[in-house]
């Protein structure tokens, strides 16, 4: 049996269908107030459950071979801390202590640049070192950029033609499928070569940001505008919001990470996933 965590986002959502396509026994973690009857529908096992509860994820993970974390913050309440560093360490020892047989872990590209600013990327990076140093058979995918993140962008240009761009038009990416991303996290678990490995996950080609738009306006048959805003004008904004909520300042320096760096692969990296 397979348990997925964040299994009502999108990502997980797609790892289960995947999962229940082939056969596959799943069970799948989610809150309460979770949408799921779609992946219940398709044969998965509803586990409700909180990762933020050490009970919780070892009542889990009970007789599960494997285990897919794709949670994340956003999608489970709770801090940084709390669900993409702690709930994942719960996880992992809780995995040891069962006898789970691979555990697949969803970082993200460029979690092992050192980004002090950035909270999650530290965290996904502690949980990659704290797999590294157990005994549980792991894999370890750091995607790109999801190209599901950008359907709200393209439905936004869809009806105004604008589209917002902070930071660099040059800056890169190697925007993946969320679904190429959902079958290689399933694969992982039965590719001996996938073993106690650590994969940059990316599409075939890196596409500036500013090139975006412009693939937009093909698709919608559109005249577009760019709505370039330089990375300052967002320190400024993350500086005052900072002023009155200390918390939420410090949160955006994931998001300010993100809009100021290049995610690329290197094509012969990604050939091997």
């Amino acid at each position: 049996m397979f348990l997925v965590t964040g299994a009502t986002g999108d990502l997980g959502r797609r790892i289960v269908k995947n999962l229940c396509c082939r056969g596959e026994s799943v069970r799948a973690f989610a809150r309460l107030d979770a949408r799921y009857s779609d992946i219940e529908q398709l044969g998965a096992e509803i586990f409700i459950g909180d990762l933020r509860r050490r009970d919780s994820i070892e009542r889990s993970i009970r007789d599960v071979r494997y285990v897919i974390s794709a949670h994340g913050t956003n999608a489970n309440g709770g801090g940084v801390e709390e669900i993409d560093y702690q709930a994942n360490i719960d996880l992992i020892e809780a995995a040891q202590k069962s006898g789970v047989e691979h555990f697949v872990h969803i970082s993200v590209l460029g979690a092992d640049r050192h980004y002090d600013d950035a909270p999650v990327f530290k965290a996904k990076r502690e949980v990659e070192k704290h797999l590294a140093r157990s005994p549980l058979p792991y894999t370890v995918l750091r995607p790109a950029g999801y190209a599901s993140n950008l359907l709200f962008l393209a439905r936004n240009f869809e009806y105004t033609g604008l589209y917002p761009l902070i930071g660099r038009p040059d800056n890169r990416t190697s925007i993946v499928s969320t679904d190429d991303l959902s079958r290689i996290a399933v694969q992982a678990v039965t590719i001996p070569e996938a073993r106690n490995r650590t994969f940059a996950v990316g599409g075939p080609e890196s596409l500036r940001r500013d090139e975006i738009p412009r693939i937009f306006e093909k698709v919608f048959n559109r005249a577009g505008r760019i709505l370039h805003l330089p990375i300052e004008a967002f320190d400024a904004m993350r500086s005052f919001i900072g002023l009155i909520n200390p918390g939420a300042g410090r949160d955006l320096g994931t998001l300010r990470v993100l809009l100021a760096n290049e995610y690329t692969c290197d094509p012969h990296e990604v050939q091997k996933v």
